[in-house]
């Protein structure tokens, strides 16, 4: 007999094992492995469900004690080998239960409803159904509907059932009657939604470059040896990178196998999906978190049969199903959003690199501005480093200019905007040209305090300020807690309180009033909520309905407008002040592909950044748009300091309603660390080696009642760092913790703690 290992798919328990089962002979031919399974679980054999993750001859315990396989779900979705073996990467690498694993991997379990199409089929040669007419029409008094069916049909013997009811109004009585008489025969033909429906497929593509070329050239002649790799494609913000992708894949796809490409945010989506259906036509669809769970059931299938062979997507889009994929391709891969921030918090990158290992296929990662991390791996040779240091037509940068909002305001400036944007906006307008304004807020949220005293007010469950909102409410975006703004500080009764207003909405009064005649678009978490929120404020602004796009992030990310000659940069280092290594970098990336965004099209651009610190090496790099200028500096900072690149770092952090428990918890942990450190390097190598920092309280150390705390970790080693996680998880296991405690892992964070 043949046993399976089954994981338990238990959504609400902490079981992390697998249990073996075995197969009864009728499923012998139907059980896979990566299938999802009826098992009797438990005392009471309660039937729930289970995925396989390994076959085996063996029985681990009394073959007597072995409970059998119950079934197979209708509804489970088989999914193959490689995607289980993911997952079990993905647990060992990120610290997530096998569970939590699979249910990335996997994100939908049930089959949706299915969409049929009714055809309505001619079932009798022409000759039968012409005499069938020529008999009705002789017959007094006959039906004119199945007059005009069968003429129909005679000219045209397939038919939308949909037509025939609506268009030409004949009833389902009339077909039926047909059918049974076997004139006609009615089919049932799978729908898939398709997102892309309505698109057309342009006939010719835009010629490279010779840089493009060559790019292309170095990837096509490695992969046609199937020397398979992952390539770093640095290019300047509007080099063509695209379009390498599409001349990279169309290689790929001639060799019969499948491409997956992730893009950093939903709104950039439909564009991209534009662009690649002009070129590969119906081979491609999207998948992301606005579409309905039909939708994105639908395109999973289309996946598996293989209707389609590219996926473009967010980060999840990397599970599609597909059974051969040949190339990976991450765009703007620098960002942020790459990284899962819910358990296993996975980065899409190294995740993307282990699947093309597994299924032997290329990676390319794209980016103006690449992540510190992959740009020291191309300098180590670890990546393919291939470079597109020149716009595409040779267009030149945008002349940028920085402004010291200090000197403004000693010189009687207290608008947002500067004297130059001011006079730059005014000219764009006149010359019927666009601008964007980009501040890395949104709406009308920001602290309230006193001026008097300096209280800010706070929220009663989380350890962070109230945001005020329109219309005076004051509202806790961890847990949701809202009240009314005070008339007067409650702690010294000033009157003198207010809000630090300078997200989008605000900008958009302010450039509404000083530009009455302006047509203005704002962009951000706000105004984008409904489904096709991105794709009608991005459209709209690309036909130039608008003059002027304010928003927040998701304006300066790869976007493609031709007539915006100025972009104005309006709160350019906020970003610099937050307690995170890698505000630098992040501040030099929004900085550069803002900038990115002026003088695209045949018209120069200009770039104004404003800012409190304009002798900060990543403003003055990003308005150089150098690169290398930046890294150097950047790289140099976190060698002296231990950060990734050049060190790995995991966090631990403890969660617990019981302060107590979560200070006990994080003390016990710190202490096993160490004992790890001393085990594994001894007493001289811990000297320079596994720096541990903590246990601390989190930068927002209550949220919503819940005490958290964390433990920060760092070694030059990463495997160390998987080592250390694996001795955490079996002290956890061996020494329960409290009912509500909770210890979670991250590797490389890419956000504050």
């Amino acid at each position: 007999m043949r046993y399976a290992d089954i994981i338990i798919d238990i959504s609400h328990e902490k079981l992390d094992k697998t249990f073996q089962y075995g197969i009864p002979p009728e499923l012998e031919d139907q059980v896979r492995l990566g299938m999802q399974v009826w098992i009797p679980f438990g005392n009471g054999n309660r039937r729930i469900r289970g995925y396989v993750v390994e076959f085996s001859e063996e029985p681990k315990v009394a073959p007597e004690k072995i409970k059998d396989i119950a079934g197979i779900p209708k509804d489970a979705i088989a999914i193959e080998t490689q995607l289980i073996a993911l997952a079990a990467w993905m647990k060992e690498h990120y610290g997530a239960t096998m569970n939590q694993a699979l249910k990335t991997v996997i994100p939908i379990k049930r089959r949706e409803s299915v969409r049929e199409k009714k055809e309505v089929h001619l079932n009798v040669s022409r000759e039968v159904a012409q005499r069938e007419l020529t008999e009705l029409m002789a017959r007094k008094g006959h039906s004119m509907a199945k007059e005009r069916l069968l003429k129909e049909l005679l000219a045209q013997p397939v038919m939308s059932w949909d037509t025939i009811t609506g268009k030409l109004h004949i009833s389902s009585s009339v077909i039926r009657d047909l059918e049974k008489r076997g004139i006609l025969s009615i089919s049932f033909i799978r729908s898939y939604r398709n997102p892309a429906e309505g698109l057309e497929q342009a006939k010719d593509h835009v010629p490279l470059t010779a840089m493009q070329q060559a790019a292309v050239d170095v990837f096509c002649k490695d992969y046609d040896r199937q020397d398979y790799g992952t390539y770093l494609l640095h290019g300047v913000t509007g080099s063509g990178k695209t379009e390498v992708y599409m001349e990279m894949i169309d290689h790929v796809l001639s060799m019969g196998r499948q491409v997956i490409v992730l893009i950093p945010e939903i709104a950039l989506t439909y564009q991209t999906l534009m662009r690649f259906y002009r070129r590969f036509g119906a081979q491609v669809s999207i998948l992301n978190s606005r579409m309905s769970p039909g939708e994105r059931f639908d395109q999973y299938e289309r996946a598996k049969s293989g209707e389609i062979r590219i996926m473009v997507g967010p980060r999840s889009a990397l599970f599609t199903p597909f059974e051969d994929v040949g190339l990976i391709v991450m765009d703007e891969e620098h960002e942020a959003s790459y990284k899962s921030e819910t358990v296993p918090k996975y980065h899409a990158r190294e995740t993307a690199i282990a699947r093309a290992k597994m299924c032997g296929a290329s990676v390319v990662l794209g980016s103006a501005t690449p992540s510190v991390e992959s740009y020291r791996k191309a300098e180590l040779g670890e990546y393919r480093l291939l470079s597109l240091p020149v716009r595409v037509a040779k267009q030149p940068m945008p002349e940028c200019e920085v402004v010291d909002l200090r000197q403004e305001l000693r010189e009687g400036n207290r608008s947002i905007f500067s004297r130059s944007l001011q006079e730059a906006i005014a000219q764009r307008l006149e010359r019927g040209e666009q601008t964007m304004l980009f501040i890395n807020r949104r709406g009308m949220a920001g602290f309230v305090s006193c001026r008097a005293c300096g209280h800010v007010i706070k929220c009663p469950h989380c350890d962070v300020s109230l945001s005020l909102h329109a219309g005076g409410r004051m509202q806790c975006h961890y847990c949701g807690y809202e009240t009314a703004k005070p008339e007067r500080c409650p702690s010294c009764g000033s009157k003198y309180i207010g809000g630090f207003k300078a997200g989008t909405q605000k900008i958009e009064e302010l450039v509404k009033q000083a530009y009455p005649k302006a047509r203005v678009l704002r962009m951000d978490m706000d105004t984008t909520r409904g489904k096709n929120g991105h794709q009608e404020i991005l459209s709209a602004f690309s036909n130039q309905e608008a003059d002027i796009l304010i928003g927040t992030q998701m304006i300066v990310k790869g976007h493609d407008f031709p007539n915006v000659t100025l972009v104005g940069i309006l709160a350019a280092d906020l970003s610099l002040n937050s307690s995170d290594y890698r505000s630098s970098e992040r501040t030099f990336q929004l900085l550069t592909q803002a900038a990115g965004r002026a003088g695209r099209g045949t018209k120069p651009g200009r770039v104004i950044i404003q800012t409190y610190q304009p002798d900060h090496y990543s403003v003055t790099a990003a308005a150089h748009q150098d690169y290398e200028e930046f890294y150097r500096q950047e790289i140099f900072y976190r060698k002296m300091m231990q950060y990734p690149p050049a060190a790995h770092m995991l966090v631990m952090q403890i969660t617990s309603p019981v302060l107590e428990d979560a200070l006990e918890l994080s003390e016990a942990l710190a202490e096993q660390a160490k004992s790890y450190r001393k085990a594994v390097l001894g007493d001289d190598g811990a000297r320079n080696r596994l720096q541990i920092s903590g246990p601390t309280e989190a930068a927002i150390s209550r949220v919503n009642d819940i005490y958290r705390r964390v433990i920060y970790i760092k070694d030059e080693e990463y495997d160390s760092l998987i080592g250390l996680k694996d001795m955490a998880e079996k002290f956890l296991l061996e020494h329960p913790i409290g009912r509500q405690s909770y210890v979670w892992f991250d590797f490389d964070p890419m956000n504050g703690f």
